[in-house]
């Protein structure tokens, strides 16, 4: 069932199709910024076939959610933030720190939080609460002023009651580009943000690319991946497990194996096989079965150099020395290690963020965090005993630079001294 690929072939399979979208994406950014909330509710209606009277979502329409949603449901959501929230507090840098490096020298770190940020959502195929948790509690506890979302109507009613759980302040029922250019750029409706973050589709990702300079994003986030390092003993239904969760996604989805045992794939290949027989979303994994594969490498050495240059988005470890794995992993958005730690448990429960960076992305960025809605700025103080010892090294620099005014503002804070008519 599962492919065997050879060596760099996700690398080509998983290249983002971003660059196919662009003058899409340019065509409807340029409308949202000349007419604002009408551009975004005629692409609303274009695509997703549904008429807005206005953009955003009312207090009422998200009161009568919790109506629609299983009880039970909105416990777990609850539990669920209750974990990101506090798994999230662990990462909060401290907001001012000072050190005196020198006699008269104390430098620092300023961390403040941004003040306005915009989430995405998507929607589609599936319904995401645990996305809608997991891009603004990291926001809130950041210590952001104002998180807004977009995402396309029709809003799941769960996905609603999840969002008001994380304590969002504006909801509003857009997908798509427009519903970046809207957050980017602002419209009648809409106050323009500092960062978007949140995974999507290739035209999401396409729109963030466009528009960053004008915002800030996180990272391109596309169809999810899974890959899993495992040896003999590991178990092969659970190694399954993992990859068909993945694959269940969205038919670009995709996974790889990579042991050092080809007995290993085979018997995970068999368990994909009767895993995948009965699945509800069986469909969509056999799409994404056709991105996915296996490679079997000379020894574990060789099968983690192999994941690092993957990078996978996720990256379950299943081997006999799981700590030593771990220690040579580079690259990966999410690691999930030993056998009863599945993917699952990240995507929805332990309270590490699921919005992680696709398409071997891990080898650049960081899966979402705290850190994303911060930004720092150093901070320096000087006594005046502090600037003489600094004041040799700037005005010897700045001279040979030829920057003099530079210099000259070392000099008229510490004059030189005249010399006597004894010296």
């Amino acid at each position: 069932m599962m492919q065997q690929f050879e060596e760099g072939f996700w690398q080509r399979n998983r290249s983002s199709k971003v660059d196919d979208v662009m003058e899409t994406a340019r065509n409807i950014i340029a409308d949202v910024q000349k007419d604002g909330d009408k551009a975004i509710k005629a692409y609303t209606e274009k695509f997703d076939k549904i008429k807005l009277d206005r953009l955003q979502v009312s207090r009422e329409e998200i009161e009568e959610a919790y109506e629609k949603v299983d009880p039970e449901l909105v416990e777990e959501l609850e539990n669920a933030a209750y974990n990101i929230e506090r798994f999230h507090k662990m990462q909060l840098p401290q907001d001012l720190w000072l050190s005196e490096v020198e006699p008269g020298i104390t430098l620092g770190v300023k961390s403040t939080p941004l003040e306005r940020v915009g989430c995405y959502i998507p929607g589609g195929r599936a319904s995401y609460p645990s996305t809608a948790l997991m891009c603004v509690i990291p926001a809130r506890v950041a210590g952001v002023d104002e998180v807004v979302c977009c995402t396309p109507a029709p809003i799941n009613p769960a996905t609603l009651v999840a969002l008001d759980i994380a304590g969002v302040d504006e909801i509003y029922s857009i997908g798509g580009i427009q519903a970046i250019a809207g957050m980017a750029l602002g419209t009648e409706s809409i106050e323009p943000v500092q960062k978007i973050v949140g995974p999507g589709n290739v035209f999401v990702t396409a729109a963030k690319t466009l528009l960053r300079g004008k915002i800030e994003i996180d990272f391109p986030a596309g169809p999810s991946e899974a890959g899993v390092l495992a040896d003999d003993s590991c178990d092969p239904a659970y190694v399954a497990s993992d990859l068909v969760a993945q694959a269940e996604h969205d038919p670009m989805s995709a996974f790889i194996l990579i042991t050092d045992s080809e007995d290993v794939a085979k018997a995970v290949d068999k368990e994909i096989e009767k895993q995948v027989k009965d699945a509800p979303r069986k469909e969509i994994i056999m799409a994404a079965m056709k991105n996915s594969g296996y490679i079997v490498a000379d020894d574990m050495e060789i099968a983690i150099e192999m994941m690092n240059d993957v990078a996978p988005e996720h990256l379950c470890i299943q081997t006999k020395d799981v700590m030593d794995t771990l220690s040579k992993v580079k690259n990966a958005g999410s690691i999930f290690v030993g056998r009863y730690t599945p993917i699952a448990a990240g995507d929805y429960a332990s309270g590490t963020n699921h919005v992680l960076p696709t398409a071997s992305g891990a080898k650049l960025y960081s899966g979402l965090n705290v850190a994303h809605f911060r930004k720092t700025s150093t901070v320096q103080m000087l006594s005046k005993d502090g600037l003489d010892i600094l004041s040799p090294t700037i005005r010897k620099i700045s001279k040979s630079e030829g920057l003099y005014a530079h210099c000259n503002s070392v000099d008229i804070r510490l004059p030189k001294k005249k010399k006597s008519k004894d010296e």
